[in-house]
């Protein structure tokens, strides 16, 4: 199946928390959309892999993904070392994206910048004949290498090379969000307290997308950054 986009989160809900508004916008435009997780996301406080798998499922449901895999490199613990750039590189040849979406340059969680760079680095090596990967019959695979690669950003103390509306789909990407019922806030579950399991986090999200979209005077939008200049047409498509 080749998609136009594929997203990679180093956890289960890193895709909806930063770039599930884009993936809905453009889903709508007829693009198909997939994901792939590093992680299981097993060492979260709250839930289990078991949970989390069930939820990043249903939220794939929400967003209409054409696919969601899962790599399950070891939550916490995974490196940029040959097996882990493999099993990136063999879903990018799987998929053929023409835009590969990855986590942010730097985070809290050391997690995103190592996922986010590990992507970006199988990204280049997907496209050297002589790396060789194999699909499930033992076939050799194609080399791809995905046009572009922009990676999300996950906290406000990075600046956006680009911002996307998402104002006609906040709504739906808060659902997609809400799917994972033992990570976030939700008056029905109980856990132990953690950063994201409070009110006030939803409350950070919904000012992030907020702060991003006045950056483009729109209600709200999701931010990225670009590994390369960006080569523009018409200078009047830019808000």
């Amino acid at each position: 199946m080749k998609l136009d986009i594929l997203a990679f989160g180093a956890h289960p809900d890193d895709i909806e928390l930063a770039a599930s508004g884009t993936i809905l916008k453009h889903i709508e435009q007829g693009k198909k959309v997939g994901v792939v997780d590093l992680t299981l996301g097993e060492l979260g406080t709250r839930g289990t892999a078991i949970t989390r798998r069930t939820e990043s499922q249903n939220s794939a449901k929400i967003l209409s993904l054409e696919v969601r895999d899962n790599l399950q490199l070891l939550d916490g613990f995974f490196e940029i070392n040959e097996n882990s750039l493999l099993k990136v590189i063999a879903k990018i040849r799987k998929y053929k994206p023409e835009i590969v979406l990855c986590n942010a340059t730097s985070d809290r969680h050391p997690d995103h910048g190592r996922g986010g760079d590990l992507v970006s680095r199988a990204c280049f090596l997907s496209g050297l004949v002589k790396v060789e990967t194999q699909i499930e019959n033992g076939k050799s695979q194609e080399p791809w290498r995905p046009k572009v690669v922009y990676r999300y950003v996950q906290d406000n103390w990075i600046t956006p090379d680009f911002v996307v509306d998402i104002t006609d789909h906040y709504e739906t990407k808060m659902k997609s969000i809400l799917a994972y019922k033992t990570q976030f806030f939700n008056v029905e579950e109980e856990g132990p307290v953690t950063p994201i399991s409070s009110p006030d986090f939803l409350e950070y999200i919904q000012g992030r997308a907020s702060n991003f979209g006045r950056i483009i005077k729109v209600r709200y939008g999701e931010g990225f950054t670009v590994e390369r200049s960006i080569g523009v047409d018409n200078l009047f498509e830019i808000k």
